[in-house]
């Protein structure tokens, strides 16, 4: 008979900077759980909760991406879980090695151009935002505003004194005007 095999997010690092997914350690069971750097952190620490809330993150837009059929919203939903995959690699460690992928301002940049484009095709109005127009829509302004928490909880892991990179905040905020716009545009354009 064959063994049923847990799977859970834990990351082991490899030489060649890939990122292996392995089976359950049970190591977890104590509440506690290690950074790909090796650091053994309680699952309650700062740093663990905005690796969740850019798990949740990633998971609301693959959510939006299953709602859409908008060619447009489909290529940007699919570049940002990228770049949030790596975000999450860089926050899931305390390794500064030079030689990783990480967001650079050339990443907050390319948000920022969406988001000017898109702006004139849907103009932002001043009024609040009542979700659920039509399932993309919806799906974008839930990971809009998972978004907006993940950023509130970087802030909280700075505010501990925590090192980070100026970049890594501005593309979250960024991000969650994106999301918003892309929202409205879904409403038009599902």
């Amino acid at each position: 008979m064959v063994d049923k095999i847990k799977y859970i997010s834990i990351y082991k690092e490899e030489v060649n900077n890939k990122i292996e997914f392995i089976t359950s350690t049970k190591r977890g069971d104590s509440g506690q759980t290690r950074l790909l750097s090796g650091e053994k952190l309680s699952k309650s620490n700062a740093r663990i909760e905005v690796c969740g809330n850019l798990d949740e993150s990633n998971a609301a837009l693959g959510l939006a991406k299953t709602f859409t059929k908008n060619p447009q919203i489909l290529k940007i939903i699919s570049t940002i879980q990228g770049e949030l995959v790596l975000l999450r690699v860089e926050l899931s460690s305390t390794s500064r090695r030079a030689n990783v992928n990480r967001i650079e301002l050339e990443n907050v940049s390319q948000l920022e151009r969406w988001i000017n484009k898109l702006q004139k095709k849907a103009p932002v109005s001043s009024s609040l935002v009542k979700p659920g127009v039509n399932s993309a829509s919806a799906a974008l302004d839930f990971a809009c505003s998972v978004i907006r928490r993940t950023e509130r909880s970087m802030v909280v892991l700075l505010e501990m004194g925590q090192p980070g990179r100026a970049e890594v905040l501005k593309y979250i905020n960024r991000l969650g005007c994106l999301l918003h716009i892309l929202a409205r545009c879904a409403e038009k354009s599902p």
